[in-house]
């Protein structure tokens, strides 16, 4: 598994995150194999948040009950959650009460007396920046959270957050695939008028500005694409050009195509992290066999084309 540094932080993470969005319906053996083939593969960094699965926290709640860890082995592995979103609204809420009560709610449920990182969870239009840094202060204080980030912020988002937030914004979870990939192919077609890929989404440049400001991405959805209702595009017949190059380069490799997919992404010299979503241990395994995969410029460009963007 390769590794990277998580921002300024000093913290070094695999390149590969086990994401536990889907477990709270899995039995306790269940979440234990997700667990042992991820730490199996060099992957531990588990990434949580408090609105994932059927209720609030109740990932977060099963991944504690089934593992539940011993202190040492604790610290043997990062744990990353999010807050910000209030499901029942819906609404986001970046106000002091909510972000510190949320991060306690989050404690209590994964059985721990800190995590390594906390993601503001999608942007806030209401934010208030100040209400933020007091937050991130007290639960910096308090030992609560050792590391901070957000999720789908744009560079002036990041910005304002800046103006009031002390501490370094050290990574930004965005969702990224190589048939969902506008963060990295507007640049492609900038000067091109005619073509949709040309449009900025982001705010301009998130890829260079993560990379200018030492913020690590995460790319969410890994697999997902954007066309017939937006599933997966390994193996879908929408995506035929794209899966007859998959497919080539798996067989060159002696790798599954979710390798590939996952190796597109750890290819960018950003050091971005890929965060999985699947609950089957095999596909963990599959995935992380991607990590130390080093495309070259050639193959990552033709999976770029076969998607369907264009390469001038």
């Amino acid at each position: 598994m390769r590794t990277l540094p998580l921002g300024p932080t000093g913290m070094t993470v695999p390149n590969v995150v086990a994401g536990m969005m889907r477990i709270d319906d899995k039995t306790d053996d269940d979440v234990k194999a997700l667990y042992i083939a991820a730490r199996d593969a060099g992957i531990d960094f588990f990434d949580h948040a408090d609105i994932y699965a059927r209720s609030l926290h109740s990932a977060e709640t099963r991944f504690a009950e089934a593992l539940d860890l011993s202190s040492s082995e604790r610290d043997e592995i990062r744990l990353q959650t999010k807050a910000g979103i209030v499901r029942e609204g819906p609404y986001f809420d970046f106000s002091y009460d909510h972000l510190v009560s949320s991060v306690e709610a989050s404690l209590r449920a994964l059985r721990t007396d800190y995590v390594d990182v906390l993601l503001l969870h999608r942007p806030d239009a209401l934010v208030e920046p100040e209400e933020v840094a007091r937050a991130f202060d007290h639960l910096e204080a308090a030992g609560k959270v050792r590391a901070f980030g957000v999720s789908n912020h744009t560079p002036r988002q990041i910005d304002l957050l800046r103006t009031a937030v002390r501490q370094p914004i050290v990574a930004n979870q965005v969702q990224l695939s190589i048939a969902h990939a506008p963060l990295v192919v507007q640049g492609l077609a900038s000067n091109m008028e005619s073509t949709g890929q040309s449009v900025v989404r982001d705010g301009g440049g998130l890829v260079e500005y993560c990379r200018i400001a030492g913020i690590t991405l995460q790319a969410w959805s890994p697999i997902q694409g954007t066309r017939a209702g937006g599933g997966t595009f390994l193996g879908n017949p929408e995506y035929a050009e794209l899966n007859a190059v998959i497919d080539e380069l798996a067989a060159r490799y002696d790798v599954t195509a979710l390798a590939i997919a996952v190796a597109w992404i750890t290819r960018h010299p950003a050091g971005i992290q890929v965060v999985l979503g699947t609950t089957t241990p095999q596909r963990i395994t599959d995935a992380a066999a991607g990590s130390q995969i080093a495309l070259t410029r050639a193959e990552w460009y033709a999976l770029v084309r076969a998607a369907g963007y264009i390469v001038p």
